[in-house]
């Protein structure tokens, strides 16, 4: 399916995949009261990271 849509489609579902990841953290911490250690954190800012880097790139 992903072949059918239009040609931003791979940069839309790559930041929806940053945006889970953080949410599942953010998830994880106040309904499920688990701290994220370091590695957690910085996977997640890495993905962020990725995310800006995808869509504010000057093309």
């Amino acid at each position: 399916m992903p072949t059918f849509q239009s040609a931003n489609f791979g940069r839309v579902s790559a930041a929806y995949g940053g945006i889970f990841i953080i949410s599942s953290l953010i998830w994880g911490f106040f309904v499920d009261k688990k701290r994220p250690d370091r590695y957690e954190v910085t996977g997640a800012l890495i993905a962020l990271v990725g995310v800006f880097v995808m869509f504010y790139t000057p093309r």
